[in-house]
């Protein structure tokens, strides 16, 4: 299958998506002709998957991935086609991380299996936060992301729900984690990118947003007491809450019908 023009290697399923599969199940060709000794296919991902752990995605190339596992970068197109393919097969590894083994450790009360899925995908997100800058809306579906979902579909069962609904709630659940991670990453990024911590960015402000509360413009915000943005609420378990909640009244209108 051709390499599309535009895989840049942020982009999910943008590369050679039959070698990504072939390299995800192990169905592909080993190389045979002059590998460097000691270097794997697995261990190609891992080091590349710490590359941008530590430095960031547009760090990660061909070329810095061959400098660090201390070979040419021709080497390495013998076990991967390239940046696009690379980042299919570090998608899977990182969604596998967190997996259970098997299906007897899923929980068996669906509320606890969807508070779960969302603190584990968050602790996933925080121990990656390269994964937020990928378009996934294609992935290619490794051993990983099919283990994923059939063990979320395994806590969720005992929903009720429809197959379409129960998708649904891991698309709900998930965007949700993403989207709080992402603002949890943002603020990192500002205050590295600028060098003024949260504390010292909104103490600039005051003076403006003093006056302004206090000009009769913006009762409502005027009126929010001083803890109203505190750094220590925690909106990720408020949410995840006021989602379960949600689903709860959605799983006993079923159970009533």
């Amino acid at each position: 299958m051709a390499k599309s023009a535009r895989a840049d290697g942020t982009t999910t399923g943008s590369g050679d998506i039959g070698r990504s599969l072939e390299l995800l199940w192990g169905t592909g060709e080993r190389p045979s002709r002059g590998p460097k000794p000691g270097l794997t296919l697995d261990r190609i991902v891992t080091t590349a998957i710490g590359i941008a752990d530590a430095e960031g995605l547009d760090v990660l190339s061909m070329r810095s991935l061959a400098t660090e596992l201390g070979t040419g970068t021709m080497t390495l197109y013998r076990y991967v086609p390239g940046k696009a393919e690379l980042l299919d097969l570090m998608l899977d590894r990182v969604q596998g991380e967190p997996l259970a083994v098997d299906a007897s450790e899923v929980p068996g009360d669906w509320r606890v299996a969807v508070d779960v899925m969302a603190r584990t995908y968050l602790a996933t997100l925080r121990a990656h936060p390269w994964l937020l800058k990928i378009n996934q809306a294609r992935t290619v579906l490794g051993p990983s992301a099919l283990r994923g979902l059939e063990l979320a579909l395994t806590g969720l069962r005992g929903m009720g729900l429809t197959d379409p609904e129960l998708i649904g709630v891991i698309i709900t659940v998930n965007s949700f984690v993403e989207g709080l991670s992402r603002t949890e990453n943002h603020a990192v990024e500002a205050a590295r990118e600028t060098g003024l911590d949260d504390a010292a960015f909104w103490e600039g402000q005051r003076p403006y947003l003093e006056r302004a509360m206090l000009s009769g413009d913006y009762p409502h915000m005027a009126a929010l007491s001083e803890d109203a943005f505190a750094s220590d609420f925690d909106h990720f378990t408020f949410g995840l809450g006021r989602i379960i909640d949600g689903l709860e009244t959605l799983v006993r209108q079923r159970e009533e019908q």
